[in-house]
């Protein structure tokens, strides 16, 4: 299936892997793309000097295209910024925060930008400085969210801006694929999914609390003070949400969620951890090949929008 995107990316399907922060690593990202889709190493709170090392251990792994994901809330931002555009990625996607003055300098290196956005003004903003494409996340994604659904942003940014938007928010299948085109966008973005691969270094508990999931039970923290993350209920959103309410100021929910994310995804912490995930946890009900996951979802979607999946 061609689009912009997959030319844009070098790619056989216009199906990419969220940059999650502890998961989205090396082995994920690799396995990804050399099932045709675009693998993405989510650099996190990484330091540079990991984030390098991601990027050989990948293209050890891979000689197809892959990218990486950089929070710009990360202290070493700016020299992974350099890390990306001397090891020749492919792109970079990049979220909390506005990438503009790293524009020049990925791009004189021949790397695509392609910034999250969760608003039309943002998106425009971003195809001002320069981006290649945005991905319009909804906020039925897992972790950090905007406010609008992606059923509400994609179409009016796709009908904003004149360059590729990518959906993002509730994408688990090839329905979710097929109404993200539906909608405007010419490839998707998904997380959760990918969260329970096989080769996906997430702890077992976590991927089992994934695939156990129903449509309700993802929760939102942090709706008071600006930084909602969705995650699955347990004891510690549980704690959260209790002192929310009471009014806790930042900094005590904050220690609450030190942490957490690292001990769910390498510890396995179900009770306290941060299960980050989407809505469409509901919809995930067993650990399958990444390889597996792309080829049912273009199937899926092939029959319902009327292409070949080869």
């Amino acid at each position: 299936m061609k689009t912009r995107i997959t030319e844009l990316l070098g790619v056989e399907y216009p199906l990419i892997q969220g940059g999650m922060a502890w998961v989205a690593e090396c082995r994920l990202a690799a396995a990804v793309s050399e099932a045709g889709g675009f693998g993405i190493i989510g650099a996190g709170a990484a330091p540079a000097r990991v984030v390098r090392e991601q990027i050989r251990q990948c293209r050890a792994l891979t000689d197809k295209p892959f990218g990486v994901n950089i929070m710009l809330m990360n202290p070493e931002a700016d020299i992974i910024a350099e890390v990306v555009a001397q090891e020749n990625i492919k792109a970079v996607t990049t979220g909390a925060g506005n990438p503009g003055k790293y524009m020049a300098g990925w791009k004189a290196a021949g790397v695509r930008v392609i910034p999250v956005v969760a608003s039309v003004a943002m998106a425009k903003m971003m195809e001002r400085a320069g981006a290649d494409a945005v991905v319009a996340e909804g906020m039925e994604s897992g972790g950090h969210i905007g406010s609008a659904t992606t059923m509400a942003l994609v179409p009016q940014v796709a009908d904003a801006v004149g360059i590729p938007v990518i959906a993002a928010g509730g994408i688990g299948d090839g329905r979710g694929f097929a109404a993200a085109f539906m909608l405007g966008a010419e490839a998707v973005q998904m997380g959760t999914r990918f969260v329970v691969a096989k080769e996906s270094i997430a702890h077992e508990n976590y991927k089992k609390k994934i695939i156990a999931a129903k449509d309700i039970d993802s929760q939102v923290t942090g709706m008071s003070h600006g930084h909602p993350v969705r995650q699955l209920r347990n004891q510690m959103t549980r704690e959260y949400l209790k002192k929310e309410k009471a009014g806790a100021p930042f900094e005590e929910l904050e220690q609450l969620t030190m942490g957490a994310l690292r001990r769910a995804v390498m510890e396995g912490d179900t009770v306290n951890g941060t299960l980050m995930a989407g809505q469409i946890a509901g919809l995930v009900d067993r650990e399958q090949s990444c390889a597996e996951i792309i080829r049912e979802i273009m199937e899926q979607a092939g029959k319902l929008l009327g292409f070949d999946r080869m």
